[in-house]
């Protein structure tokens, strides 16, 4: 295909596509579906190699949210059944984060629930990023506590937060159809806050909300312009209780093609295989290795993850090798820019590449501080294993998907991760 190869030439030019040339993306059919994963692949392997990054998630504070994000378990008004528990103490999370280091995971994602937090949850968050840090030699944190207020990102950066995520999650053009009580340019404005404290930007989007291809466009072409340094894609996980329970739009061919999108557009940024991948991509979660180059490890915020020794066999199995620990995830450029402080942030990066299309360049990353995170035992221990997944896409009745109820599907987390903490304590 014409479309694929010039796609090609630009990933390895670190060149924006055009918004044509990713809606084209979307548009493919199932017969040239092994070409585009072939083709993202070559842009995937020319930046990162067969290298994947492990990346494993610390609950602090889950459910007993104010906002009314319409994917999230924890939503104010949430009828979904999942854990809620305030604050973990540093000691308690600093545990939990050593189970994700001792199944292979380079960073830590300490995520909590909540608008953002106030200046003595910043204290709180600053104490276990040092406990962490203290105990696991090298190991990487990123925080996730929503929006930010004056003076707290640089608080976090002192702290030893290597990164901070804040997912743009949908265009802007849909935003206020999924969430009211926050603003898409709120989310925009502490992702810059966090690249203006020195922090690496992770922001991404969640996909299967019932969007277009142009929303989904929109989003990756938006996340792009911010220019973070890792980008998550998630699927939607529609649990029971919330506005979304009935989003069932995405088949495994449909997520591979939004993953080779979000890789053309975002060629030599961390690209995380995210919340769902289990539900939606079921057997051909190795084909998105070709992809992405990180993953989460184990569980999610609410919602049971494979198990950690899955993960790391189907990595292995498909050709790939868990990134060491004292590997550099990102290319020189980017990483060297990160590298110079938040003066410019990555905007030497595309020296030479056009910026086409609006005019716009950089890169795109992050995981869901919503319903979609949250910490396992090393390698699933101490984790209840998920339910055998059905396919989505048809039942034993021949339901279509997006039609019936799938409930059955959704394992909710039952522990909170590396404590005793028992079911909705």
């Amino acid at each position: 295909m014409d479309l694929l190869k010039t796609l090609v030439d630009k990933g390895l030019r670190r060149e924006m596509p055009t918004r044509d040339e990713a809606l084209a993306v979307l548009a493919t059919s199932d017969d040239e579906l092994m070409d585009v994963v072939a083709a993202a692949g070559r842009v995937r392997r020319e930046w990162f190699g067969r290298r994947v990054k492990l990346n494993y998630l610390v609950n602090l504070k889950s459910g007993l949210c104010p906002e009314d994000c319409s994917y999230c378990s924890q939503r104010l008004g949430s009828k979904a059944e999942i854990l809620k528990y305030t604050w973990l103490g540093a000691d308690e999370a600093s545990k939990a984060a050593a189970a994700g280091v001792a199944g292979g995971a380079k960073r830590v994602c300490l995520v909590a629930s909540g608008r953002g937090p106030t200046d003595r949850d910043v204290d709180r968050v600053s104490k276990t990023i040092a406990a962490i840090k203290e105990q696991n030699q090298g190991v990487e944190v990123c925080a996730c506590l929503g929006l930010l207020s004056d003076g707290q990102a640089e608080r976090l950066r002192a702290a030893g937060a290597d990164a901070y995520n804040h997912n743009l999650n949908t265009s802007e053009a849909t935003y206020g159809a999924i969430t009211s009580t926050h603003t898409y340019a709120d989310r925009v404005e502490t992702v810059q806050q966090a690249q203006a404290a020195g922090m690496s930007a992770c922001s991404g989007l969640i996909a299967g909300m019932g969007e277009s291809d142009a929303d989904l466009v929109d989003v990756v072409f938006s996340l792009r312009e911010l220019d973070p340094d890792s980008v998550p894609v998630n699927f939607l996980i529609p649990f029971e209780g919330t506005p979304l329970a009935k989003e069932w739009h995405l088949t495994p061919q449909r997520c591979l093609r939004i993953l080779a999108m979000v890789r053309f557009v975002c060629p030599d940024v961390e690209v995380r295989l995210a919340g769902g991948r289990e539900l939606h991509l079921r057997t051909l979660q190795p084909l998105a290795l070709h992809l992405v180059n990180s993953i989460f490890l184990g569980d999610y915020l609410t919602s049971e993850g494979q198990a950690g020794k899955d993960d790391l066999a189907m990595i292995a199995d498909a050709g790939f090798e868990v990134e060491e620990a004292g590997t550099t995830t990102l290319p020189r450029h980017r990483a060297d820019a990160l590298a110079a402080g938040p003066c410019g942030s990555h905007a030497s990066q595309a020296d030479g590449a056009a910026a086409t299309e609006a005019g716009t360049a950089g890169g795109c990353g992050g995981h869901d501080g919503g319903g979609h995170g949250g910490g396992c035992g090393p390698c699933g221990a101490d984790v209840a294993p998920a339910r055998e997944p059905e396919p989505v896409g048809a039942t034993a009745g021949g339901t279509k998907a997006g039609e019936g109820s799938h409930a059955d599907l959704v394992s909710v987390r039952r522990r909170g991760a590396g404590t005793d903490l028992p079911p909705n304590a």
